[in-house]
């Protein structure tokens, strides 16, 4: 201590500078406790979508086995439909003709309003491994060789979710028309959990 300072004057200094000590230590301390807030509304947000996600999923997957039961009476249906005689002369004939295409047709309304969506390609459309089943090749002159032919049994789509995979005729590589790009070369017997059919490497 020097002559021009005094006792008070240390004192001064000595809490200015554990004040400014402090101040540090609560800076550091609130940007910590900032950080851990933040992860833990990271964590929360996290954990809202995943249950968001479940929910959706559990809706979905509780709807699913229903839908498949439901959807042999649609085949049923759309059988009858593809030899239902529309032209016939006897009035209960066509009516029954005509009934039958309204409850086809209700029917699927009331499965595209649940989610449930047929998949039903046209024929000539690119075959879609994640949509469609091959379950065997023919050759034809107006498609390209790779692509849909004919349709056996129609599919279904449930929230973007293939309940069961259209199973359909593929043209063979040979046939007329355009090779579609980077067509599949598709192996009818591939699987998986029910989905449509695999591709096989060419390159292996």
């Amino acid at each position: 201590m020097n002559d021009d300072t005094t006792p008070t004057d240390e004192a001064d200094e000595f809490i200015a500078a554990a004040d400014a000590e402090n101040i540090e230590a609560l800076k550091a301390e609130v940007a910590e406790l900032r950080e851990k807030m933040l992860r833990v509304a990271a964590d929360a947000e996290n954990a809202k979508r995943r249950a968001e996600r479940e929910a959706n999923d559990a809706r979905a997957y509780a709807i699913q086995k229903f839908a498949r039961d439901l959807l042999g009476v649609a085949d049923n249906l759309q059988r009858a439909m593809q030899h239902a005689p529309r032209d016939a002369e006897d009035p209960l004939v066509k009516n029954l003709a005509i009934g039958l295409e309204m409850t086809e047709k209700e029917l699927l309304s009331a499965f595209e309003r649940n989610g449930l969506k047929r998949v039903d390609p046209e024929r000539g459309a690119k075959f879609d491994p994640h949509q469609h089943q091959a379950v065997m090749e023919q050759p034809a002159d107006d498609v390209p060789g790779g692509s849909v032919l004919q349709v056996l049994q129609s599919g279904y789509d449930l929230f973007g979710r293939i309940v069961r995979p259209a199973m359909v005729v593929v043209a063979a590589k040979t046939a007329g028309g355009e090779k579609p790009a980077e067509a599949p070369v598709v192996n009818p017997y591939a699987q998986a959990d029910g989905e449509a059919g695999a591709e096989v490497d060419r390159k292996a």
